[in-house]
């Protein structure tokens, strides 16, 4: 077994001499069976919250009415749920009410796809009653169960299908795609933020062209914020070499292959709460990107773009015509790391010096001022210094 389970495998064993059954399950076994890399480990047990407060002295209440409780083990915090049924789902999003068995079948039952719902004891033993290693060792994306009660149950269950997809490219099981292009208008009920966060997963996969087209082939791109409409450039998009792209850069990709226009960019953006910082960013690779289309980099679009959003365009913009990604970008960093400056904090003079040096009332007249000074540094015209600076500007600006 992996360290990682190895480190967890005494607090399994002090939950069984308790009198009770405890096993790891979920995303973990999982990775364990795939040989991925394993960061944490989920538990589940028969012991009740209560039960596993009186086994160990130190633990935090997280989210006990649904059976979970944060145990602090030798140093390592670990999520321990009780072994659960759940009974029916209002918003196609959450159980009215969890209900705590004692049978590990039981809670393996209510879990999304049968790769996910594998138990594994302290000794590395699998409990598989829903044959997910089959599942793992086909290749393939399988509910556990009918997959449109499992839909109704939780439709985000949709995204994370397809998302699962995107990581692990395994293909999708008849039924189950079935289920996905007939329950796809469930996602409406689903909040935006969920969405999201496996959208963002999905654009981060290995496979995330073949993602992207099961998204326009199901339909299910519908039901996601403002794409409804881009079904034809969505399926564009899955022509490029985009693997290495970052999820912020295909973003960029994203709006430019929808053909967005700046002002809409942020509307689009925003429609998925995005934070906004991140929105601004994609704002920028797409500003950038319709300018590199049409130019080369000059000093000034290098300097006002800043070297992530420069590195970011290019990469785009290199996929785009389907060469390799990272083509030209030394020789634009080898520019960039020339510039004289990198900003314009870095100017040696300020907007107080220029209204000293010019004795006029303040206005719009002192941006201007600097960026006139901003321009002459870059182009060379002028040494960044505070002095230099002065003498070239009051000799520029004699009328």
């Amino acid at each position: 077994m992996k360290e990682t389970f190895q480190k967890a495998a005494p607090l399994l064993l002090k939950i069984e001499e308790a009198g009770f059954e405890a096993y790891f399950v979920g995303g973990s076994v999982r990775d364990h069976i795939l040989g991925k890399a394993i960061a944490d480990v989920d538990i589940a047990t028969s012991a009740t919250p209560e039960e596993i407060k009186r086994i160990f002295p130190k633990t935090i209440d997280v989210g006990i009415e649904h059976g979970t409780i944060i145990v602090l083990f030798n140093g390592i915090s670990y999520e321990v749920t009780t072994f659960r049924t759940e009974a029916e789902y209002v918003d196609f999003r959450r159980p009215t009410e969890v209900h705590f068995v004692r049978s590990l079948e039981e809670d393996l039952r209510r879990r999304d796809f049968t790769m996910n719902a594998i138990a594994m004891d302290k000794d590395g033993e699998f409990i598989d009653p829903y044959e997910g290693a089959l599942a793992i060792k086909k290749q393939v994306i399988k509910t556990v169960g009918r997959a449109g009660d499992r839909f109704n149950e939780d439709a985000l269950r949709m995204m994370r299908a397809v998302r699962f997809h995107s990581q692990l490219g395994f293909r999708i099981e008849e039924a189950t795609l079935q289920a996905l292009e007939s329950y796809g208008s469930l996602l409406e009920k689903i909040s935006v933020e969920r969405k999201l966060a496996e959208f963002e997963k999905l654009l981060g996969g290995k496979y995330r062209k073949n993602a992207l087209q099961l998204l326009a082939d199901t339909g299910i791109l519908n039901f996601l914020p403002g794409l409804s409409p881009y079904k034809k450039q969505i399926q564009q998009m899955t022509q490029l070499d985009c693997i290495e792209l970052s999820i912020v850069e295909m973003w960029g990709l994203i709006l430019f292959q929808i053909q967005i226009s700046m002002n809409k960019a942020a509307e689009f953006l925003k429609e998925w709460k995005l934070p906004v910082k991140k929105i601004k960013a994609i704002q920028q690779l797409l500003f950038y990107l319709n300018d590199r289309m049409k130019n080369p980099w000059f000093t000034k679009a290098m300097f006002d773009a800043g070297e992530e959003i420069l590195i970011g365009t290019e990469r785009i913009f290199n996929v785009l015509h389907n060469d390799e990604i990272n083509l030209n970008i030394e020789s634009l960093l080898t520019k960039y790391h020339s510039l004289p400056i990198k900003q314009r904090s870095e100017l040696q003079i300020t907007g107080t010096d220029v209204q000293n040096w010019f004795q006029r009332t303040p206005g719009p007249w002192i941006k201007e001022i600097l960026e006139e000074a901003e321009m002459a540094v870059l182009n060379g015209h002028v040494e960044n210094h505070n002095n230099s600076l002065k003498e070239w500007l009051l000799r520029c600006n004699q009328n």
